[in-house]
């Protein structure tokens, strides 16, 4: 039924007036029911009589109640009206504020706040229900003509009202296909430096849902030669408030609940997938908690604190590799097979900065590696520390490369040619018990129990690893004996990409029947010795 601008009004009827006569006719039909059939032109209540049977409620009769009716569908009708109104209102403002050449505006708009180069390079499209929402495509974002960012697909919601006021509030974006990326030259510096050292003041914001989905996001350190990327990640934030302040109290400012998947996180020194995490923040502590992946074949579970309410920003992790095999760690390491098994690790630390150098600089706290029944391809270690062959052909310092598996001694391990350590080695040995648990302070790492056993010998490790200059620090390799004595050992010192590997200690190189005759000689005696080791692995029976 289609409506015009005329007000329709019921057609004019003289005015009835009862008689006594009329009052006593004895007619059931219209005492009950009291309905006629409408005249011509006549709708069917424009006599209200007609339709409504006299009763008497409370004193009211059925007048009253059609017009208590009458008047909420009035009410209600002028509601819909009203409301209708507002959308065509909000609508035409919507149409001038974003007219024709929205597009234009938007990347203006845009190319200011992000002080880079805004491109759309697809329609952009509006729509009004069930709310307001702008839809673009093809969109990227460039520095110096470098490209810094891109989305295939991203939508906007907006708020109607706000837009009476020409102000523009938006409360949902969705981001798809989004990737970033992030280099940072061998000046140091980054090509969103913009961003970085921006100041001023920033406007409060709210929004309540942030969606990104089929994101990549790229970083890449020429002056250290690293970087990561993460693919296939899905971002679902569900709050998200800025209060209005200081760019430098961004994070203080700021309010985040959100939830973020990534299939695969890679560096040149490792592979994780199906990485996950949850953060919630406010007033400048945010808690990452649960973070979980799948690295080294292991699964990695922990959580972290990042506490950016004082001066400078401070970072409590604790993380847990479970059962994570060892074959696969040392594949980034060497294409030969190494050796096999699995290993829990885990570690507990604190670290206070805003650069790489501070964070690795105030670390503290503890690690530790441990594993059982581990097997590697290094032929018959047994058989070679019998012989001392350990002095011709086979060095201490490379068995106790093994005391640095897990994410920890990623940088350890680096300066180790492991293809060149185990190459023609024949036959296998079997790691009884491994335990390798470290005190970190200032960056540098303590070692408090290190060892390992074989069937018949105990191997240990005792010294620092400096991660601030990444060199070795007093780090000695020893065969001990059941009393933790040294029998033979040997120094590694200097950068961990270039270790120098002394030869062992003037014990180890020499003959077996002289080295005989002065074990005998010493336990005849009842020499006692320097404790080498004294930890919690047992040595073999």
């Amino acid at each position: 039924m289609a409506l015009t601008g005329d007000v329709w009004s019921p057609p004019q009827t003289a005015p009835v007036v009862a008689t006594a006569a009329t009052e006593q006719q004895d007619d059931p039909e219209n005492d009950h029911n009291c309905r006629r059939e409408p005249r011509e032109h006549e709708l069917p209540f424009s006599n209200t009589s007609s339709f409504c049977p006299i009763i008497q409620v409370g004193g009211h009769d059925c007048f009253e109640a059609f017009a208590v009716m009458s008047k909420s569908s009035k009410i209600i009708l002028i509601a819909v009206g009203a409301l209708a109104g507002i959308m065509v209102l909000v609508a035409t403002v919507a149409a001038l504020v974003l007219r024709v050449n929205a597009k234009p505006r938007v990347e203006a708009i845009a190319s200011k706040a992000l002080q880079m180069e805004v491109h759309i390079g697809g329609p952009l499209a509006i729509r009004f229900l069930p709310s307001l929402h702008i839809a673009l495509s093809d969109a990227h974002v460039r520095q110096r003509g470098a490209e810094v960012a891109s989305a295939g697909e991203v939508e906007l919601g907006i708020e109607l009202l706000p837009l009476l006021r020409k102000e523009v509030r938006i409360d949902q974006i969705e981001l798809k296909r989004l990737t970033i990326a992030i280099e940072r030259d061998r000046d140091g510096k980054l090509n969103v430096e913009a961003l970085s050292e921006a100041n001023g003041t920033l406007p409060a914001l709210a929004v309540a849902r942030v969606s990104i989905s089929d994101a990549t996001l790229a970083y890449v350190d020429k002056k250290s030669a690293g970087g990561f990327e993460a693919a296939g990640c899905n971002l679902d934030v569900s709050g998200l408030r800025l209060s209005s302040g200081e760019s430098s109290d961004l994070m203080k400012d700021l309010f985040l609940a959100a939830k973020l998947a990534c299939g695969q996180l890679q560096t040149k020194d490792f592979t994780a997938s199906d990485l996950r995490l949850s953060v919630d923040g406010q007033s400048g502590i945010f808690h990452f908690d649960p973070v979980t992946m799948q690295l080294f074949g292991g699964h990695g579970s922990g959580s972290i604190r990042a506490d950016f309410s004082g001066a400078v920003p401070l970072y409590q992790v604790r993380y847990r590799l479970a059962q994570f095999r060892l074959e696969e760690f040392f594949n980034k390491l060497s294409p030969k097979s190494i050796g096999e098994g699995s290993m829990d690790f885990s570690a507990t630390l604190s670290l206070q900065g805003t650069t790489m150098g501070a964070l690795v600089g105030t670390a503290g706290g503890a690690a530790s590696l441990r594993g059982d029944n581990l097997r590697l391809a290094i032929g018959d270690l047994d058989k070679k520390l019998s012989r001392y062959e350990s002095s011709q052909s086979f060095n201490l310092v490379d068995v106790g490369a093994l005391f640095f598996a897990g994410p920890l001694g990623l940088a350890v391990t680096k300066g180790y040619n492991f293809a060149r350590i185990f190459q023609g080695a024949e036959g296998t040995t079997t790691i009884r018990t491994l335990v390798s648990e470290w005190h970190v302070e200032h960056g540098v790492a303590q070692a408090r129990d290190v060892a390992m056993a074989t069937q018949e010998n105990r191997v240990a490790l005792k010294g620092r690893l400096d991660f601030v200059t990444g060199r070795y620090e007093e780090v000695t390799v020893a065969v001990v004996d059941a009393k933790g004595c040294s029998k033979v050992q040997q120094k590694v010192h200097g950068p961990f990409m270039n270790p120098v590997v002394e030869m062992p200690s003037t014990l180890g190189t020499l003959t077996g029947p002289t080295r005989r005759l002065l074990a005998q000689a010493r336990s005849l005696f009842g020499a006692k010795c320097d404790v080498f080791y004294a930890g919690s692995v047992a040595a073999p029976k």
